[in-house]
């Protein structure tokens, strides 16, 4: 994982981190838990396609 990636990586996981912290607000709404929910999920997919990219290549580098 470059340095670049590596950087991508964490911001994805931080903002997800903030978004929960959101969702644990007692009077957020429905309406807001739900946005924030979809957008935390797609950083977390984000995240999980950057760690998977990140397995592959060591697989190829293991191999080669």
């Amino acid at each position: 994982m470059s340095k670049k990636t590596a950087e991508d990586f964490e911001v994805r996981v931080e903002k997800a981190k903030q978004i929960l912290e959101k969702l644990m607000n007692p009077e957020i709404t429905l309406s807001d838990s739900v946005k924030a929910y979809e957008e935390g999920m797609k950083e977390l997919q984000a995240a999980q396609k950057m760690l998977e990219d990140a397995q592959l290549q060591i697989e190829q580098i293991r191999t080669n």
